[in-house]
């Protein structure tokens, strides 16, 4: 979630006082009424000056380490369980680049006896955590998951018998932390950065309405970058979503309690079945894990603001994940604009346990019941695409995915060769412009330049 309102309640000129200057100006003898409304100016300037003194003055929260990991010793302790676990999980760490710009990627993948980690016969979950790099606590529901997923931890009144039964025919993908560099920013001090290691926000960085700015944008919060995936981290993502090719995406934060389904873009939820089955799935979870707290609806219709580029609309859209959504796990409301730790994580233990416990058991609602939902709504119709306008480059970048999805193929091959199409496409395009105005300028001067024939009268 982006920080919104606080942000520019801030006054601009806090030492500035009008009173003062009124009263060179005007003279005494000018009228009463002046000087009594010269006088409520600066008593409303001395107030809005106090609260913005206080505002900067108020004291920040710290990261609490008793009670949250670095990056280190979070990527550490879950390598340590993938370890001690090697019948249920394997960890991958993916590498990328881009003009300098490097980071990576640990993908923890659980699959009971592991021998169907690559069955198309088994239901597939992408959960995707710390994708800004200032909402800790996202990361340590991660953690938690994958703790209660290998047994070392139990989740309450739960069965693990039953548990199991619905967990066999599963294969889970969790990345606990994507934002990695952007972590490592705000563990360096930098308490409210949500970006990446420079300064573009990831979750504005994938192609489905890409680039554009509300009127409310802004640059610091919701850097796009250069293009879609232009970032490393987007690039992994995007290359596990496309190969994996889930049946449900999560996307984690915090700032708020809030079960999202797409859209992002817009102030609406898809049309079909499918959403019909997201929104009674979030309502249950809202019922018996988020207390009836939980904001529930389209994430552009629901928080406040529309957000262009995001992950969630990209899985429903263009991978065509049947099930997406953006879940906020916490948020303090009553926390400064500058206290972003505060603003996001929990900072006392017994709410920091109670967020992980209660959303923890709603991700594992989640594996029992959402395979029942959509088996229901794949018996009654056949997902087909979109029937709208799409850009070239989604419209190849879907096609070429749904083929790969469709046939098992890898996307190493497909994320180069969707580069060049675009490059390819573009400057045949430029090209075409160019020689359309050089034929056009030409013929233009070659009529200005032809003799005139003298008027010959009659």
């Amino acid at each position: 979630m982006k920080l919104t309102g606080k942000l520019a309640d801030r006054d601009p000129f806090p030492s500035f006082s009008p009173a003062p200057w009124i009263a060179v100006l005007f003279p005494l003898s000018l009228s009463p009424l002046l000087i009594l409304w010269a006088g409520l100016l600066g008593l409303a300037a001395a107030a809005a000056d106090g609260r913005g003194n206080s505002t900067e003055h108020r004291p920040v929260t710290p990261i609490n380490l008793d009670l949250y990991h670095s990056s280190i010793r979070l990527i550490g302790e879950i390598n340590d369980l993938v370890r001690r676990h090697p019948d249920k999980l394997t960890m991958d760490t993916i590498k990328a680049g881009n003009k300098g710009y490097r980071s990576e990627l640990a993908v923890v993948t659980y699959c009971r006896g592991r021998k169907d980690v690559d069955s198309n016969s088994k239901f597939r979950i992408l959960l995707s955590f710390g994708q800004h790099g200032r909402e800790l606590i996202t990361s340590e529901l991660a953690l938690r998951i994958l703790s209660i997923l290998s047994e070392e931890e139990f989740l309450d009144k739960v069965d693990t018998v039953s548990l199991n039964s619905f967990l066999d025919k599963l294969v889970i993908k969790v990345v606990p932390m994507e934002n990695l560099e952007g972590r490592k920013l705000v563990e360096g001090g930098d308490l409210c950065e949500r970006r990446n290691g420079r300064g573009v926000d990831l979750n504005r960085n994938w192609s489905v309405d890409w680039g554009k700015k509300e009127k409310d944008y802004d640059p610091y919060e919701e850097n796009p970058g250069v293009a879609p995936f232009s970032e490393p981290e987007s690039q992994i993502m995007r290359k596990v979503a496309t190969s994996f090719n889930p049946h449900i995406w999560v996307n984690v934060h915090s700032g708020m309690e809030a079960l999202f389904m797409p859209y992002d873009h817009r102030n609406t939820t898809p049309p079909g079945l499918y959403s019909v089955k997201m929104r009674s799935l979030l309502e249950d979870l809202n019922r018996l894990h988020c207390h009836n707290r939980c904001m529930i609806g389209s994430g552009g219709g629901s928080v406040g603001y529309l957000a262009h580029g995001t992950a969630t609309d990209y899985m429903y859209d263009v991978v065509r994940v049947p099930m997406a959504f953006t879940f906020e796990i916490y948020g303090d409301g009553e926390a400064s604009s500058r206290d972003c730790f505060k603003m996001f994580n929990p900072t006392d233990l017994a709410t920091y346990n109670r967020v992980l416990s209660d959303w923890s058991a709603a991700f594992f609602t989640i594996f029992k019941v959402a395979p029942k939902h959509i088996d229901d709504v794949s018996s009654q119709v056949t997902v087909s695409s979109p029937k709208k306008w799409e850009s070239m480059d989604d419209y190849l970048e879907g096609y070429l995915m749904e083929r790969s999805s469709r046939y098992g193929k890898k996307m190493e091959v497909l994320d180069l060769g969707m580069q060049e199409i675009r490059t390819y496409f573009r400057l045949f395009l430029l090209s075409f412009v160019l020689l359309m105005f050089m034929f056009c300028s030409r013929i233009s001067k070659s009529k200005s330049l032809r003799p005139s024939m003298p008027s010959i009268s009659l």
